[in-house]
Order: structure tokens, then sequence, then C-alpha cells
């Protein structure tokens, strides 16, 4: 029966491919013909997102292959949603990335957050969070954590000296999971870091094995009571940074993919809602980002050590000493900002400020200078990143062009298209078309109002109590499936349901959008989380002992942040007036589907 069931496991992409058109064909008999179709074919692609039987890429350009065919939506209409000008806001940000992490001003960033808030576990924990969320805002989720990581390895190994001898230290005393710990760690078969090594070389290590001498006066007990400590706090840095890397995306919208999905289907659903832009969701996000950040970090600190009383003042402040010299000495050999450095960091700033400033709603922002609608975020943020490309990564001299002997080589600009290429994941951006292109055919075809009918009692439902429920489903869903795929399927569903239930759409799917983000619990739910599993170091029932409480106080921030200054920002005590063309459409293809 095993050899069977091996068998079966190495072709269960195959046999998904395959079952899964036959099981869910009655759709396409018993349903309305186009809300049948268009509900068939959203099943396969949910399907197929949620095993990854295929690519995310590829299911995500299968509506180019089945929409038309199956008449719901032509062509013409459905391949331009592969590049709205959302994709080009998120191009950008992915662009300006790449030109960050060129000029290693990540780095840079992150040891200066270090050296400012000490190297004390909980403060540690803190400024490694506070660093990912920011870096987050900006750079992926996944790179920000493949960076910091290795960078709070390095100052582990400095406190508490090498974590295999640290697991042998706690093995013979120990509790069961700190034996499993040494049992499981050499065994992890996942996917390594190749950044890691270079990271840590770059860190200097020496007099990191000073942490691993004992005092012989200290007793057995008080030995293993301090390797506990110390594998706990390793634990709480290994959860921390990729916790904070997806708290972080959420905070702007070129952050996360889903606050851009977001904002393309509010455009297809509602093109007359003009609240949300980069300057107006950054307003509401970042006080929410910051809330979630305080909260995530008391847990973590709490149940890792960190705010722990210790005993042997004297050893931990030599241990701490160490560690700060390090973190100190490795800012120092960065040496002072170059010119690319400097640069990187004029445009960064001015990206922010633009995107911010453009139209932020509570005063007149410089987008009034031009003519109304025809600029948009899309468009700031290309003319920044374009500048990159041509922009010098050396100071020019007026010396060179009188200097015969100089060196005639061509000038370096602080991004080639060379590393952009690289740099940009484009399976996300077909990941984003795909979104949009399935919200467009489900209001095409009518599906999204067909749906919305059906979950006619859900709008009974007081709405404060409806929105938990849907924070709550959509960050349990996205545990187990890709947070952009998940928002694609739900969004549409949810903006119907906000109008059966007379609510304003923005209540149900900002919240919707932020939580699914929130998935702390399982290695697999998000590519940071399976990075800091794939250290070895962790177990899963580590990730779900600190992952369980994390949803809660996300899914708590979330109705705190909406209900207070979100309710006033966006108007969300009343249904608005951007929304009714969305609401004679659906009454008329309910009524013509009775």
């Amino acid at each position: 029966m095993s050899v069977v069931a091996k068998k079966l496991w190495c072709v269960h992409k195959a046999l998904v491919l395959f079952i899964t058109p036959l099981l869910f064909s009655p759709l396409l008999v018993t349903l309305p013909e186009k809300e049948g179709r268009c509900l068939y074919v959203v099943v396969l692609m949910a399907t197929f997102w949620c095993s990854e039987a295929l690519p995310l890429a590829i299911t995500a350009m299968l509506p180019i292959c089945l929409f038309p065919t199956l008449g719901i939506i032509p062509s013409q209409k459905l391949c331009p949603q592969y590049f709205l000008e959302t994709n080009f806001l998120f191009l950008s940000g992915l662009v300006l990335a790449s030109s960050i992490e060129e000029w290693g001003l990540h780095r840079r960033i992150a040891l200066k957050v270090l050296t400012v808030v000490g190297v004390k576990p909980a403060w540690l924990i803190l400024g490694m969070m506070t660093t990912s969320s920011f870096l987050s805002m900006w750079l992926s989720n996944t790179a920000t954590t493949a960076m910091m990581l290795p960078i709070a390895n390095a100052i582990l190994e400095t406190l508490f000296g090498d974590l295999e001898s640290l697991k042998r230290k706690c093995m013979p005393h120990a509790p069961e999971d700190c034996k499993r710990d040494v049992a499981r760690g050499p065994s992890i078969k996942m996917r390594s870091l190749p950044s890691v090594a270079s990271e840590k070389q770059k860190l200097s290590l020496e007099g990191s094995g000073a942490a691993a001498e004992e005092n012989d006066a200290r007793t057995a007990e008080e030995m293993r009571s301090e390797s506990e400590y110390q594998m706990s706090v390793w634990k709480g840095f290994l959860v921390c940074i990729p916790y904070a890397a997806s708290i972080g995306g959420t905070a702007t919208l070129t952050g996360t993919a889903p606050n851009l999905i977001l904002i393309g289907q509010l455009k297809s659903y509602f093109p007359e809602c003009d609240l949300i832009n980069f300057g107006s969701w950054f307003a509401f996000a970042f006080p929410l980002m910051l809330v979630f950040l305080l909260l995530g970090w008391l847990w973590i600190a709490f149940l890792h050590g960190g705010l722990r009383a210790r005993s042997k003042q004297q050893q931990r402040a030599e241990e701490e000493a160490r560690a700060r010299a390090l973190v100190e000495e490795d800012y120092r050999k960065l040496g002072p900002l170059n010119f690319a450095e400097g640069a990187v960091s004029f445009f960064f700033t001015a990206y922010a400020v633009l995107l911010f400033t453009r139209d932020p709603k509570f005063v007149t922002g410089w987008s009034a200078l031009f003519k109304k609608g025809y600029v948009s975020d899309a468009v700031t943020g290309v003319i920044i990143v374009s500048v990159l490309f041509f922009f010098p990564s050396q100071k020019p001299s007026l010396s060179w062009w009188l200097d015969p002997k100089a060196s005639n080589a061509p000038y370096v600009p602080l991004l080639s298209w060379k590393k952009a290429q690289e740099a940009v994941p484009w399976n996300i951006i077909l990941l984003l078309g795909g979104g949009f292109a399935m919200a467009q055919a489900c209001e095409e075809s009518g599906l999204a109002s067909w749906m919305g009918g059906h979950l006619r009692p859900l709008a009974k439902v007081p709405p404060a109590a409806a929105m938990m429920l849907i924070t709550a489903f959509v960050a349990c869903f996205t545990e187990f499936a890709s947070n952009t795929a998940t928002i694609i399927i739900f969004l549409p569903v949810i903006a119907e349901l906000a109008f059966h239930a007379s609510v304003n759409p923005l209540y149900f799917m900002i919240p919707a959008t932020v939580g699914s983000s929130y998935a702390f619990m399982l290695p697999v739910a998000t590519p940071p989380n399976s990075i800091a599993f794939a250290s070895g170091h962790l177990l899963v029932k580590d990730m779900v002992k600190t992952g369980f409480v994390m949803n809660i106080l996300g899914l708590l921030s979330v109705a705190l942040a909406i209900n207070t200054w979100g309710l006033a920002m966006f108007q969300l005590d009343a249904y608005p007036d951007w929304a009714r063309p969305l609401n004679r459409s659906a009454a008329y293809m309910s009524n013509a589907t009775l």
C-alpha cells in the first residue's frame, strides 16, 4: 500500500490536472450558462493555485485560454487586464528595490537600526522587527527575510555561541521539545539560502567562541535553564523577522501584491471610487502596521524570553558588549555613505514623498497642477525609476573632461536593465494580471452578482461581526494558499456581499486584503515563513504556537483600525454614491437570471 501511495504522490500534480476538470464539469450544465462557465474556470484556477499543480504564473494565464473559448469575454477585452497601470506601479516599486539592493543600502539601514536599539534580547527583537517591516514596505518580503536572517544569526552566535553546541548543552536534561530540536535540525531538507554564507562572511565573528565558554561554578540546573532560555531567544529571532516582513508589506500599496489587487478590482467594479491611492493607503495602513508591530513584539518577546528577568547580569553584560561591538564594527566597515548610496537614498525618498503627496485627500496634492485624472501613482513611479537607468553611480567631475589621461570607460548608471530584469519577479506581474482578468470575467458574466445573491443570508449579520468573520476566514485560507490567489478569489464575492448588506464595500474589502497577508502559523503559508523554517532550527509547532496568537492580534488590530481612523478616512459609515453603478448593474443581472 505504501508503494502505491508513493507512486500516486509522484504524479499527484498530473492527477489534479486531469481529475479537477472532470470533477467540476457538472457546473457547466447545472448553473445558468455564462455564470456556470465562469464559475467552472474560477474553481479550476483556485484548485490549481492551491495545489500548485501548475506554476502560479501559468495558472494566471488560463483566463486567456478559457474565457474566450467558453464565450464568456472576448480576448480583446481580457488581455489588456494583464498590464494595467496598477502593474506599472508594482513594477516601479520592484525596480527601485533592485537598485537599493544593488548598492547595499538596505544593509546599511539594517545595521544602523541595530546600533540604535541596542543588543538586549527584547530590544534586538524590536530592532529586527522594525528594520524588517520598514524594508519590506519597499523591498519584497522574501528578499527582506533572506537578508535579515543571516545578520540575526551572526549576532546570536556572538551572544550565545554556536547553535549546534547550544543544542548539545540543552540535550541531556532538556525537555522533549529541545531534544527533538537536536534530532530534527540536521534532517531538515528544504531549499537552502544562497545568501546566508556570504552575508555571514561579511559579519565579523571573531570572539564568537568566547560566548560558548561556561562558568564552571554554575550548577547543571543553571546551565540547563540558561540553554533553554538561549534556544527560546534564538527561535524568537527566527520567527520575528518573517512575521515583521509580512506585517510591513501591508503598509504601502507596493509592499505586497494583494494591496494592488484591491486597487485593480476597485477600478474594475467601482470606477468612480478614488478614495484609495498610495498616500491615503499609507495614512491608513502605516499606523495599523505600528500597532500590530508593537503587539507582535510584546507577544514574541514575552513568549521567547526577551522580556524575562535573567540572572548572571555580569556575564550577560559581557555577551551584550561583544554583540554590540560586532554590530558597530560591521557598520564601520561599510564606510561613509558613497555617492551611489546617497543618490539611491534621494530617489527613494523622492519616490515615497511624491507618491504620498500626489493626492493625499486631506490636502490638495501636486497632481492638481495637471489635467484631472491624467497623472496617477503609476506615472509617478515610472518617472522616478526611469531616472535610475541614466543617473551616474559616481560623482561627476569637471576635471575628468580636462584630464587627457583620465579613464575613458563608459560611466555606470545607478541601475542596469540586466540587473532590473533579474530582480523583478515577472511571475507576480502575470499573477496580478490573472487576478484582474478573473475579476473582469466575473463582472461581465454576472457571476459575482449571482454569488452575491446566494450570500443574502449573511447580510443579516451585523457589519462589524461580518467584517471580523470575513477577515478571519481569509487569514485562515491564506495559510494554505498564496495570499495573492486568495484575495483574487474572494474580493469579487466580498464586494457583492457588501452590496446585499448595504455596507460600504471598503468596510469589508480593506480588512480582507490586509488579512490575506497575516499568515503566521505554517511554514508553507508565505515564502518568508519557509525561509525561516528552512534554517532547520524551528519545528512546525513553534510557528503554530507563536503564529496563532499573532493571527488573533492581527485580526484585533485590523478591527481597531477600520472602526476608528479608517471609518473617518474612507467615510465607511454610509453607503457611497460611487458604489451605486454596481447596484444598478447587479440588480439588472439578478433580475435577468430569475
